[in-house]
């Protein structure tokens, strides 16, 4: 931001400032594409004072004289149709002016890149992202050409007061002025076509009605001026006809919505629709949540939880630095936004409030993660929220299903991770588990649904973790599982093989991943496939000898597979170490991965190994059979012009 200059011809305390650039990049956007929704500036004008009103309420926890003998706290509306302005007024904390030119002039949000560039997508974006960055203030210039901002901290001298005016473009001016009472008074100067006709906001009705929609919950009173009917005087008393008349302001106030906390409701008195708009003002996401709980806990800990589960995820949902959580209060009393600590990470999609009966006013982000109030009250909202998941996976109601499905392909990758994360939580974040599977596409199957289609005689759940469904359904790995009619679960998710390091069974029944270790179908064996298999392993030793002295250093061993049918050979890692895809996944993290080598598994019945005895470009031919298993695997080869002149020579031959 430039330094500040005098205003040309003006007061000489009046100070001119260039908006930050990427202010100036928002308003340009703000006022030529966020049309389509211009009723969202009620409802960040209302949250931004209410905001302020909390943090008031806060800080005058360890000093009430910020009170100034006046603890009712409120905002109010006025409507003046002469000058064509709307004022939004609060009894807030209130600014400075080193306040008012950080706060209205500069953009400190992380996020504000990413809003920019999300909002930057699309010539006309609907108003939802406005507020979710943090910079709700500026959606006044959708409707206004003039925003005036008048304010005094709460504490501070009545001349120590700054007056704050933009017109949307390129600067902003501040001078001091003396204001009686603390606060912050935004006046907005609408544009010609916000003050008349359907999008008149000079409609005291239309205001009403907003602030029913987006801000009924808000726990302060929101009031208007209150309007009554006058009639007209009669100048004959014993005139019959009918009197007209008009609706008259009165100087008293009135306050317009229920100013009751939305989550100190008993549950039965709150209809879903209030649920839905208490969710959207909170999570500025205007599609509505897929679903909710809200509970009040008993016990060593009291606290209200009211939790939302998201209908789409969040487009930073896999960014694990950015901020999430939920609202937290103490009392009633707001304390902060994204308190991460009320939720496990792999619960990061949730939103929704936590107000503790236990917990001090004074707690802070550091507190939280020492406190042994705020993890049980972490574990129960884990808890709340995957008993609600089950509830929905587990229904009969076809609606709910619908619903559990929804979520899951939005948010199945996610809870994953918890089962590395939770390990109190482990199996029952594994009963909401979905995957294809060799017989069946859709992530549909369960462990549970899998067990009960298991082969007799079949001691464990098996599965396949590949790149992608198309991949795993084609793995040479599956082979012999298609062929004797056993069902194995295919994991194409990149969290799979991670997570699957942290389950190794489900109901006491051990899960095996059929490309690590040797495959050992027990009972679904017979003794003559066994004898079968050792043959073959006797007869092609010396080929077996010749490929590892070939693939030297490339390959940890060479073994007779029992697991192939149609293909020549296969790749195996021994259980516990990496696979391919697991290393590459972690190299691409940019983690240093140790040497892991794979064991090559060759088809005896194969007419490609079959020849390889005799074969003169042996040495050729075993690097040509190792590179295409590994890329059969999903691996990546190191070298791929060695490969591709090694088959067009193997051709040309």
């Amino acid at each position: 931001m430039s330094e500040a200059t005098q205003a040309e011809g003006l007061n000489p305390e009046l100070k001119k400032h260039t908006f930050e650039a990427e202010v100036a990049q928002l308003l340009h956007l703000v006022t030529h594409s966020l049309y389509s929704n211009a009723d969202i500036f009620v409802r960040e004008l209302v949250s931004n004072a209410s905001d302020a009103c909390d943090k008031l309420r806060f800080e005058a926890t360890n000093d009430d004289s910020l009170y100034e003998d006046d603890g009712e706290l409120k905002i109010r509306i006025a409507v003046d149709e002469d000058a064509k302005t709307i004022t939004f007024t609060d009894n807030g904390i209130g600014m400075n002016e080193t306040d008012a030119i950080e706060n209205l002039g500069t953009i400190a949000k992380s996020g504000t890149k990413a809003f920019l560039d999300k909002l930057s997508e699309s010539q006309k974006q609907d108003g939802q992202l406005i507020g979710q960055f943090g910079v709700g203030f500026y959606s006044g210039f959708i409707v206004a050409d003039t925003i005036s901002v008048e304010s005094r901290k709460a504490g501070e001298p009545a001349d120590k007061g700054v007056r704050w005016v933009s017109d949307g473009t390129g600067s902003f001016t501040v001078e001091p002025i003396t204001k009686d009472t603390r606060g912050t008074a935004i006046t907005l100067h609408l544009k010609e076509e916000y003050s008349e006709g359907e999008d008149n906001y000079l409609d005291r009705s239309k205001i009403k009605r907003l602030v029913n929609k987006y801000s009924d919950h808000i726990s302060l009173p929101i009031q208007m001026r209150k309007e009554i009917w006058q009639e007209d005087v009669k100048d004959d008393e014993n005139d019959d006809t009918p009197t007209g008349g008009e609706m008259v302001l009165t100087d008293e106030w009135e306050t317009i919505n229920k100013a009751s906390a939305l989550w100190t409701r008993s549950s039965s008195e709150i209809e879903d629709d209030e649920y839905v708009d208490f969710y959207k003002n909170i999570s500025y996401d205007m599609d509505g949540p897929l679903t909710w709980t809200h509970n009040r806990v008993e016990g060593r800990v009291q606290y209200t939880q009211l939790l939302y589960i998201p209908k789409k995820a969040p487009m930073d949902l896999y960014t694990r630095e950015q901020q999430h959580g939920l609202k937290l209060y103490v009392k009633r009393v707001f304390i902060m936004d994204e308190a991460e600590q009320l939720l496990p990470m792999y619960l990061r999609f949730v939103k929704g409030v936590i107000d503790s009966a236990d917990l001090p006013l004074n707690v802070s982000r550091e507190l939280l993660q020492e406190s042994r109030d705020v993890k049980s009250i972490r574990d129960g909202n884990a808890r709340r929220i995957l008993t609600l998941l089950a509830s929905l996976a587990n229904s009969e109601d076809s609606d709910k299903q619908e619903k559990f499905a929804q979520f899951y392909a939005e948010f199945g990758d996610v809870i994953k991770e918890g089962l590395g994360e939770d390990a109190g939580n482990k199996e029952r974040i594994a009963k909401l588990l979905r995957y294809a599977t060799s017989t069946q596409d859709g992530l549909e199957t369960s462990f549970e649904d899998y067990k009960g289609r298991m082969k007799d005689g079949q001691k464990a759940i098996y599965y396949l973790t590949a790149d992608n469904l198309a991949a795993a359904k084609n793995s040479p790995q599956l082979e012999l599982f298609k062929k004797k009619g056993i069902e194995v679960i295919l994991m194409t998710s990149r969290v799979d093989e991670w997570a699957m390091n942290f389950l190794t069974s489900f109901d006491d029944t051990p899960l095996q991943n059929i490309a690590k270790g040797a495959v050992d179908l027990g009972d679904l064996q017979d003794e003559a496939e066994k004898a079968e298999a050792e043959k073959a392993e006797e007869t092609l030793k010396p080929v077996v000898d010749k490929l590892k002295a070939a693939l030297g250093e490339r390959a940890k061993d060479v073994k007779v597979s029992t697991r192939l049918v149609d293909s020549p050979a296969c790749l195996v890692v021994g259980e516990g170490e990496l696979s391919p895809q697991m290393i590459q996944m972690l190299q691409q993290m940019g983690q240093d991965v140790p040497a892991s080598k794979p064991t090559l598994e060759v088809n005896p019945d194969h007419p490609l190994i079959k020849k390889l005895e005799s074969s003169e470009q042996f040495d050729d031919l075993a690097q040509v059979i190792f590179d295409q298993a590994l890329l059969a695997d999903g691996g990546q080869l190191e070298d791929p012009a060695a490969y591709l002149k090694r088959v067009n020579e193997l051709l040309m031959r």
